[in-house]
């Protein structure tokens, strides 16, 4: 029997094109949702985790795979379970009756048709906010199936150089693709907007991680930004977590955490290009205890 064109997998810019009823494809996950984690979460910007947190929900897999991923536990072995949409959505208004501050998809983009179907189903009884928090290599056209389902959009950012995306991500093409995800995420959100606390209640705010020895890089990226958008309105969070994780002992220029000096120098140049919205990190932040237990 021949595979349907709806059952071939489209979903991210690797466009695998198999069927995820009968396999998995690059992400490692089949059709169905499989999660790694569900529960309150302090340590996103303080715009997001407020009061008890942002209810976070982890999805297992990933169509980027960094080899320095801190979540490798999930993204590269597929720690988790299936659960079906129903089940989903039942987690999604149990995280807004204990009082999260939002609702927080944590490695979506190989999911999206499944987010589309499951935030149609609590639509009316949703309230809070819905972040899509991504690598950043996203499919535009599967971007357009969640307009008006989405409120607030927080891609990485995470490369300029093609030669980098691809050592450490195997995607060559990575800045091209984030970047006309990054178009089509403020064409259907616009600028952040926050309410009189200080609440993120809508908007795209970009996060970028420092690299060890690749500040250039980080350069770039808000160049590129502040050429393309408005530096006062486009809010950004400037990481400093970064610590050697998974794979990183394999790369010699990975085998460390960023200094300070390396870290002011792209938080400066950020400051001259004129942002004024966003997020900076406390160098304390590069620790493995932040990382969350993924025990679903």
């Amino acid at each position: 029997m021949k595979e349907t064109q709806e059952n071939i997998c489209r979903a991210c810019p690797r466009e695998c094109g198999i069927d995820r009823s009968k396999t998995v494809g690059f992400c490692g996950c089949g059709k169905k949702v499989r999660l790694a984690r569900v529960g309150m979460h302090m340590w996103e910007e303080p715009c997001l985790s407020y009061g008890n947190g942002s209810g976070t929900i982890f999805f297992s897999g990933c169509n980027l795979r960094c080899v320095f991923c801190q979540n490798y536990r999930i993204s590269h072995e597929h720690q988790g379970r299936e659960i079906t949409i129903e089940k989903l959505a039942e987690e999604i208004l149990r995280l807004q009756k204990e009082g999260a501050s939002n609702i927080n998809f944590v490695t979506p983009s190989h999911y999206t048709e499944n987010l589309a179907m499951v935030l149609k189903m609590v639509r009316g009884r949703l309230h809070i906010p819905v972040v899509y928090n991504s690598s950043g290599y996203d499919s535009v056209e599967a971007l357009k199936k969640l307009n008006g389902l989405i409120d607030i959009y927080l891609p990485d950012l995470k490369y300029y150089s093609p030669m980098l995306s691809k050592r450490y991500s195997g995607a060559e093409n990575y800045f091209s693709v984030a970047a006309n995800a990054l178009k089509e995420m403020w064409r259907q959100t616009g600028y952040a907007a926050f309410d009189r606390q200080g609440h993120m209640t809508k908007g795209v705010l970009v996060r970028h991680l420092v690299l060890p020895t690749h500040t250039d890089d980080s350069m770039k990226i808000f160049s590129y930004l502040a050429e393309c958008y408005d530096p006062a309105k486009m809010a950004v969070s400037v990481m400093s977590q970064y610590f050697p994780a998974y794979k990183a002992s394999k790369f010699k220029e990975l085998q460390r955490r960023i200094t300070a000096q390396e870290y002011d120098r792209v938080v400066n140049y950020v400051v001259d290009l004129g942002f004024s919205v966003g997020f900076l990190q406390e160098r304390s932040a590069a620790k493995e205890e932040y990382v969350p237990d993924f025990d679903y």
